[in-house]
């Protein structure tokens, strides 16, 4: 019997090494990996400029903690500004620590403003994470049931739904800012309209909100673009990361800008392992080979080939609703829920997720080929035929 917590539906199988897109169990069966990690491993399975670089790293040192100044982590900073037009940049563990700091700052910025009472606006079908606050962001009643009592201070309106957010701006001057995934990645891989979100920035700038942006899933190039929010042309006040950032090794980070920079000083948040040599190393790592190998066009062409593939192999298939999504972020969605084809789908050498009960996810790494997006539809497609006809 196992020590570890029961907390995980997991998969019977394990995984010994990888290499590129491919993963190998300890049986030594390989298998197509078409969801790295949840959209964490960017640059596929053991990249040989990431292993170098963390040996490196780890041959120096590992951590100081936040008492000193750690250069890779003002390398990244200035780096992540700089692709970001940014300005601030806080760094933490995992993508709901970088939520957690957006949280804190929007409360913060209220307080500084006289609002006793901050309130931030967030979105049905959102997932911002697990820790309470974050939890209570989040717009699925089914992972938050028997966490209760809530965090108060959220106000839950329909995704990509503007009128709402307006209706919102005329009943309550307790709000202080407005959170969003450009993209909602549990939600079912669902994109924002490019209206909606200038609609949204030209409100919070009306009502002097700050505009927070969760990037942690479709941030770092998954979309094509370096920030998913981009496609659309603005530019939030936090922006939050984590996920792809450090190829595997745990990094989240809050940026800020605008009216949300400065708004924290020395002692209003922290964190001990936060941007430590070692994930600071990955991030800069990742990018690093991100722009000399063109992965984001490589994510921008690749994705329109596997959309464009499935909805060719797919077409008139009874029970496909819709294909969608921004480069390497694709859902399919069905007419019924399909979670049996993640495991259908391990037996066949292929490595797929299921969320929002009825959306096939597909978030392969950055890296992904050509030949590889073919293997994949080759894969996929009898698998979902087979289930919906059944």
């Amino acid at each position: 019997m196992s020590h570890v917590m029961n907390t995980y539906g997991r998969l019977p199988v394990a995984f010994s090494h990888g290499e590129g897109a491919y993963l190998f169990d300890t049986e030594g069966k390989r298998y197509l990996d078409a969801l790295a990690g949840i959209a964490v491993s960017t640059l596929g399975h053991n990249h040989p400029d990431l292993v170098k670089a963390l040996a490196d790293q780890a041959g120096r040192v590992l951590h100081t903690s936040n008492l000193y100044r750690i250069p890779a982590q003002e390398a990244l900073a200035d780096r992540l500004a700089e692709l970001s037009q940014m300005d601030e940049v806080f760094f933490s563990n995992s993508g709901c620590e970088a939520n957690e700091a957006a949280i804190k700052l929007a409360r913060y910025y209220g307080h500084k403003r006289g609002i006793t009472q901050p309130a931030i606006v967030v979105m049905e079908q959102a997932f911002h994470g697990r820790t309470l606050a974050t939890l209570s962001a989040t717009g699925n009643r089914k992972v938050q049931a028997g966490f209760e009592p809530l965090v108060p201070g959220f106000i839950r309106v329909p995704f990509d739904d503007i009128a709402a957010v307006e209706q919102v701006a005329k009943a309550n001057s307790d709000v202080v800012a407005v959170m969003l995934e450009p993209i909602q990645g549990e939600g079912g891989i669902r994109v924002a309209h490019t209206e909606y979100l200038k609609a949204l920035r030209a409100l919070c700038d009306a009502h002097q909100w700050l505009l927070i942006v969760d990037e942690v899933q479709c941030g770092v190039g998954r979309t094509g673009k370096w920030f998913g929010h981009q496609w659309s042309g603005i530019k939030p006040d936090v922006m939050t990361l984590a996920k792809g950032l450090g190829s595997g090794v745990p990094i989240g980070a809050c940026l800020t800008a605008g009216r949300a920079t400065g708004v924290f000083g020395p002692g209003n948040h922290g964190s001990t392992f936060g941007g430590n040599p070692l994930a600071c190393t990955a991030g800069l790592t990742t990018i690093d080979v991100m722009l000399r190998d063109g992965l984001l066009d490589n994510a921008a062409a690749r994705g329109v080939q596997l959309r464009d593939g499935m909805a060719a192999a797919l077409d008139g298939v009874a029970g496909v609703v819709e294909i969608r999504g921004d480069g390497l972020m694709v859902g399919i969605e069905l007419d019924r829920p399909c979670a049996e084809l993640v495991g259908q789908a391990l037996e066949a050498g292929l490595l797929i997720n299921v969320t929002a009960e009825r959306v096939i996810r597909l978030l392969p790494p950055l890296t992904f080929t050509d030949a590889d997006v073919t293997a994949l539809i080759d894969a996929l497609t009898p698998l979902v035929r087979k289930f919906l006809s059944a």
